[in-house]
């Protein structure tokens, strides 16, 4: 059944939204209207996929793409990206609307998610983004995708424990490993500190992200921001059982 959203409120909040975090500069016409066919599809969706809990469209705005923007700020031009379990496209499919100079490989073990994501990228023409089914311990040991990317990207997929071992294996050398991560980030952190040493990383930051739409409950989560320093060691990653049974 399609789904009814008014096009002047959801432009006219989407700017506000973008104009109060400071991101307004990654906003065009093509680029809204593209956002809004995004929030129509996704919702229309939803019951098929179970692709978001958040069905509100100003929510969707702020929860979704503000939060999801806040990385293209970070990525330099032309950069590669690995969106490591991609799910319902999030961070790959705003981003490859707000940044089409970037190239998104959308990785995900779920077949039924990622026909979604390649079926919404082709609908709204993002020729930036390929979307492939597969284990992220299988994609991180194939030479195709092994240290190729400038960034690893993933959004609330696993403990940075396991999550270290399944991305950063596709970072080149000096590129990163940026984790859109909850409350517990320092937590995991701490835990994860030797796992990230042994995979290559280093140089780990944290950033908390502070986003407004000037009304309602704000949202904050932080980014955990991993340097690829040296290459990762050729054993890894494990299977897949063994990473989740005895983490690094």
């Amino acid at each position: 059944m399609p789904i009814t959203i008014n096009e002047k409120t959801f432009k006219s909040r989407l700017t506000k939204v973008f104009s109060e975090n400071s991101l307004s500069s990654l906003l065009s016409q093509e680029r809204c209207d593209k956002l809004l066919f995004l929030t129509r599809r996704m919702l229309e969706e939803n019951e098929k996929y179970n692709l978001t809990a958040i069905t509100d469209p100003d929510r969707i705005i702020l929860a979704h793409y503000a939060d999801c923007a806040t990385l293209a700020g970070r990525l330099k031009r032309g950069a590669t990206v690995a969106d490591i379990g991609c799910g319902a496209g999030f961070p790959t499919l705003p981003l490859a609307i707000l940044r089409d100079d970037l190239r998104i490989l959308a990785i995900d073990s779920t077949e039924k998610r990622i026909n979604y994501v390649k079926q919404t990228a082709e609908l709204l023409g993002l020729s930036n983004v390929t979307a492939v089914a597969m284990r992220a311990e299988d994609g991180g040991k194939n030479p195709e995708y092994r240290e190729r990317f400038d960034y690893a990207t993933a959004r609330a997929v696993a403990e940075l424990r396991v999550l270290a071992e399944l991305t950063l294996p596709y970072v080149r050398i000096g590129g990163q490993l940026i984790a859109m991560k909850g409350e517990n980030a320092e937590f995991e952190l701490s835990a994860a500190r030797r796992a990230i040493a042994t995979l290559g990383g280093r140089n780990t930051t944290v950033e908390e992200i502070k986003l407004t739409d000037g009304e309602g409950e704000p949202l904050s989560h932080p980014l955990i921001i991993v340097d690829k320093k040296e290459k990762t060691p050729a054993n890894y990653p494990r299977p897949y059982a063994q990473i989740s049974k005895k983490p690094l």
